[in-house]
């Protein structure tokens, strides 16, 4: 199963993109759908809500009047809290429903009007942002009958486009005709979530051959989405970005390496399922290249991201360890050292024409070790030198 995060401000069009995933056979689950459901007349909810705010927030015949209890909340933080109190338990436990209802292969997509503003990113595998102007988005609302003031404060209420694009995976611009947003849509279902899902469900990773790009600006960004993902699976433990798309400037291959940090490999075994459905499939045990001490302090255990569209190398080390303290001091190194990052872009970018064949990388890690133990005597003297970033 795929969990997918679907959001976007007030009147961007998020029920455009909803409508064609279902069509392609997306489960929808609507959160302001399940939001009037708790509280519909005779639901446990609005009994909850009547006792808490009195009967004045029912209408005539029985029903919430959203109007009157919007005039109690909107300006009473106690209030508000008690509101959600009663209703996001409700809409939670609804939703688990619904997905667990969901059949072992589906691409389930959560509507999720404030999925920025509640933090809520991290507990999916892909979140979808609909993007449309301001200009736009006020037009589409005021014809739906509201006032233009009052469309311009709704949009203001909400989380703006940075805060928007700093979650997003996929960006989908819905400011033209819907036939542009839907034919974004289309690819999407075929080249991403259909694979993805397959992937994450017979438990396997994306791979490709080691082709290093040049440096690509956006992989910090990258790194921070993904790393949240790995930080929530992993218990909250710590989660360092590594390898060559850590460093400012430097040709990489288009591949996001981390480090989760553990007490012991026995624990990282306790988290390789979590791991695993949170969409970074287990590969089993391994070691990394000894570069000093005693080869069992560099075991580690290995996971890999599923999404065919960002391909993610994760590295469970015990934290504190050799290993562990080696690829954040290797990334350090690099950082700082212009000379040395030179020579490896060099390095990579020629071990990368000469291993375009390896589909899967081992034979291009593997052709780096050389330099790379040269490397370990360079950053103690650069280390010992004082010349650190």
């Amino acid at each position: 199963m795929l969990r997918v995060g679907l959001s976007g401000g007030i009147g961007s069009g998020k029920s455009t993109v909803a409508g064609r995933l279902a069509e392609h056979g997306a489960v929808v689950i609507d959160a302001d759908r399940l939001a009037r459901e708790v509280v519909a007349p005779g639901s446990e909810g609005l009994r909850e809500i009547e006792e808490a705010f009195g009967p004045g927030v029912l209408d005539a015949d029985g029903a919430l009047d959203r109007a009157a209890l919007a005039a109690k909340v909107f300006s009473d933080d106690e209030a508000r809290l008690t509101l959600n109190g009663i209703t996001h338990p409700k809409i939670a436990a609804r939703t688990a429903e619904l997905v667990a209802a969901a059949p072992e292969d589906a691409v389930v997509v959560h509507d999720v009007p404030l999925l920025v503003e509640n933090g809520l990113a991290p507990m999916y595998h892909l979140v979808l942002i609909v993007h449309a102007e301001v200009g736009q988005r006020v037009e589409r609302l005021v014809g739906r009958g509201l006032d233009e003031r009052d469309a311009r404060s709704r949009i203001a209420k909400q989380a703006g486009d940075e805060q928007r694009r700093q979650v997003a995976d996929v960006w989908l611009d819905n400011s033209g005709t819907p036939d542009r947003v839907l034919a974004e849509v289309d690819g999407l279902w075929a080249d991403r979530l259909v694979p993805y899902e397959a992937n994450v469900r017979l438990r396997r990773y994306a791979s490709g051959p080691p082709k290093v790009v040049p440096y690509d600006p956006t992989w910090p960004e990258q790194a921070a989405r993904v790393g949240r993902r790995i930080e929530l699976a992993g218990g909250g433990r710590r989660v360092e970005h590594i390898g060559s798309t850590s460093i400012p400037g430097l040709a990489a291959k288009d591949v996001l390496d981390f480090q989760l940090g553990v007490r012991s490999l026995d624990e990282a075994d306790g988290i390789a399922e979590a791991l695993t459905q949170a969409g970074f499939p287990s590969l089993g045990a391994g070691e990394d290249s000894v570069k000093y001490g005693a080869p069992e302090d560099w075991r580690k255990r290995l996971h890999a991201g599923a999404d065919p569209k960002r391909r993610v190398n994760l590295h469970v080390r015990v934290e504190g360890g050799p290993a562990w303290e080696w690829a954040l001091r290797f990334r350090d190194w690099l950082r700082a050292d212009g000379q040395a990052r030179g020579e490896y872009e060099a390095l990579k970018l020629e071990l990368s024409r000469r291993h375009a064949g390896d589909v899967d990388g081992f034979a291009y890690g593997e052709s780096k070790e050389l330099w790379m133990t040269a490397a370990v005597a360079r950053m103690a003297a650069f280390y010992r030198d004082g010349q650190t970033s």
